[in-house]
Formats: C-alpha cells, structure tokens, sequence
C-alpha cells in the first residue's frame, strides 16, 4: 500500500509509478548497475516497450574515461563497460550520436522502421538489424554540469508513441538525480583509493576525516627508493623524468598489491608500503607476502631494464627495505590540510634501513625482526649502525648477493 505522502509525490508527478520509485527508492539501491537493471523492469511491468536501454557516464578515474551500461529485455541486470581515455579520439566514437548529446544536441530521434528513416551512424543499422524500429537518444546532465547520455530502443511495430517518448523524457529528470548521486560517491571512492590507497580510502570516506583520527596496527613495512635520481633528473627533459617514474612505479606498485599490500604515498622517487597483521598468527604470512612482493618487483623492473637498455635508455636501480612493527595510522596535519600516513620508530627503521642498500652492495635488506618468519629465505649480513638508533642493528638480505663482512663491519663502528 502507498503511503500518504507517496500518493501526493504519484500524483505530482502525474501518477508514473516509476517516477515515485525513482524518487523515494531507487537511491536505496547499491549502485548505477542496479538502479538500471530495476528501471528497466518496473518500466516493462507498467507497460512500456522497452527492448534496450543504454546508458554512458563520464567519470573521473585515472585509466577510465566512461562507463557504460546496456540492458536488453530478458536481462535482469544491464552489462558493464568502461571506455579509456582517448575514446574521444576514436572512430567508435566519432561515429557516434553520444557525440551529438556530449556537443550540446537535445535528443537523436531515429524511427528505424521508417524505410525513408536516415540511418547516419553504424549503432542504427546495428539496431534495425535486430529488429529495432524505434530509437531515441537524450542527454542526462548531473549537478556537476556533466553531460552524460542515455538511449531507449523498441522492436515493437511503430515504435514509441509520443506519450512514452515525453514519459521517458520526464522520467530522464529524477533518474539524473538518483544516479548523480550514486555516481558521485562512486568518483569519491575512486579518487580517495587511487590518491591514499584502498584501505586509507575506505576509512576516510567510512567517517575517519578529524586531524588525529587513527588506529595502531601491526604491519610489515615496504619503502623503496631510486638510486641516484637527483643526478638523473639534471640530464633528463620533464616528459621522460615522468614516464621513467611511471614505468619504475608500475613494477613497485603492482607487486605490492598482487600480494596484498597497500601503498600508502610516493615520496618524490621513493614509496612507503604496508602489509597489515591482523594477529599475532598472522605476522608470518604478512612478512612473507611483502618479501614475495619485493622478489617480484626486482623481477620486474629487471624485465623494464631490458627494455629501456634495448631503447638505448639508462637502467634504473633501486633499493628495498623490509622491517615490521607496530605503527600509527591515521590523519597528520594542520586542520585544513592532513595526510593519512604511517609514523612510528618502525617507519623510520625502514627509511633508514634502505640507505644502507647502496653502501652494503644489495638491493634488498631486512631486518631481523622481519626476517625471522621468512626462513631461509633471508641470510644475515651482520649488524649495522642506523642513524637514530642507539643499538647496532642485525641486518638481512638475500643469498647469494651478501656483502662483504668487513664493510658491514666498518659501518657498525
């Protein structure tokens, strides 16, 4: 039954059912996919001669330009697809009435069964090949002037008649409001995951926003740095030191996250990453995957060493240190400008630990604390002298690549 309220809101709104879903449930609904996916079948169940329905959003992403959505009758939920930037260049688009509605157009009428209809774009031909006798385009603005696009076809004989066509221009006005703000939270989580990472992300946009807000956790610690950047970016134009910092960042990066770890910032050419412990059981397996990581990261950047030295580039190295800890995470700053970071004696062991890589000869070391769950996997090259630190430090790396004892000696003295 319809509440009062409800009734006054149908009646409004000249009593469309789905314009009152549209307004008082639909935003309950997860996400755009959803909300599509329901729209088209409260649509078929009042009647209307829906056979597809396609819907494209631009969005902020750094890989994605668009997402699009298509549904056609018999789906219970449309499919997904996102389009990369540089879209706007290609004949898939170029070729497309989207570009029409993107450069100000109101709407595209096709009537398809019309045999004098005019079929200037590949998508009609496409659609009339299926059966399609009616298509409509119109534009679906969002509060941030953001014009977005989405598409009706019938396959019934005659098409739309003029009434569904102002019905589903009507309908256009509160679905532009339920999906602004589904596709708005949607752009927050994606920025807050590519700019803090997926864990810090998450917490801030779940409320943990006040300067000092944070939590001590238990992680194995990841910080990996250049050799010799500052030389290499007084012989190198802008574009190149930036391509040169993307591909060494993809080997780092990636490893890291295929074995579970967040990277929580870049430091110029250096990065800091964490593998959280959940428990005092679980300190083993975090280690090992943050080890696993730094094999594979070498590995990788070996691979793009190959490549570069193939283009006459130079070779990049670089250096990585292991520790775990317990750390501070969580919200540093002034109040109107915070970082959500790591601090903590076992952050700044690690920074330390990677400076010695350079002078020991290896481009991984580890502490004794981290080294203890990986086995043999890890060989003590003796005790070392870290700045900040009273007590000479037992260090570790990987075999066969072990210095030499007298150089790790004269650096303990």
């Amino acid at each position: 039954m319809i509440a009062e309220s409800d009734s006054a809101t149908s009646a409004a709104l000249g009593g469309d059912p789905v314009a009152t879903w549209l307004l008082h449930d639909a935003r309950d609904l997860a996400d755009t996919r959803s909300v599509v996916g329901a729209l088209c079948q409260r649509l078929l169940a009042t009647g209307f001669p829906l056979y597809r329905l396609f819907l494209t959003i631009r969005t902020l992403h750094p890989q994605v330009a668009a997402i699009g959505y298509q549904w056609r009758r018999g789906e219970s939920l449309p499919s997904e697809t996102s389009r990369e930037h540089g879209i706007d260049r290609e004949e898939v688009y170029l070729r497309s009435p989207i570009k029409l509605i993107h450069e100000g157009s109101p709407e595209v009428r096709r009537r398809l069964a019309d045999p004098a209809a005019t079929r200037d774009f590949p998508i009609l031909d496409e659609l009339a090949a299926e059966g399609v006798t009616d298509y409509l385009l119109l534009p679906l603005c969002f509060s941030s002037q953001r014009v977005n696009a989405i598409s009706i076809a019938t396959d019934r004989p005659g098409g739309f008649s003029e009434a569904e066509v102002a019905r589903f221009r009507n309908l256009t006005l509160q679905l532009a409001l339920v999906l602004d703000v589904k596709e708005t939270r949607r752009i927050a989580s994606t920025l807050l995951d590519t700019y803090l990472g997926h864990d810090a992300g998450r917490r801030v946009l779940g409320g943990l926003v006040q300067r000092g807000d944070g939590i001590t956790l238990a992680a194995a610690l990841w910080y990996c740095d250049l050799r010799s950047f500052t030389a290499t970016t007084e012989t190198l134009p802008r574009d190149e030191i930036i391509a040169l910092l993307n591909d060494y960042f993809t080997c780092m990066v990636g490893a890291v996250h295929r074995h579970g770890g967040e990277v929580l910032k870049f430091i110029g050419d250096a990065m800091l990453a964490i593998f959280p412990i959940v428990d005092d059981l679980d300190r083993d397996r975090a280690c090992v995957a943050a080890l696993a990581a730094a094999e594979d990261a070498l590995a990788d950047l070996d691979d793009l060493n190959e490549r570069r030295r193939a283009d006459g580039k130079a070779i990049l190295e670089a250096d990585i240190a292991l520790h775990t800890g317990a750390v501070m995470y969580g919200n540093i700053g002034a109040p109107d400008r915070l970082d959500f970071t790591v601090i903590g004696t076992a952050v700044n062991l690690v920074t330390r630990l990677e400076r010695m890589c350079e002078e020991l000869g290896q481009r991984l070391l580890a502490s004794a604390r981290f080294a203890s769950p990986c086995g043999s996997k890890l060989v003590s090259v003796g005790h070392c002298r870290l700045r900040g630190f009273s007590q000479p430090q037992e260090i570790y790396a990987l075999p066969p690549r072990v210095a030499n004892r007298h150089v790790v000696a004269r650096a303990a003295s």
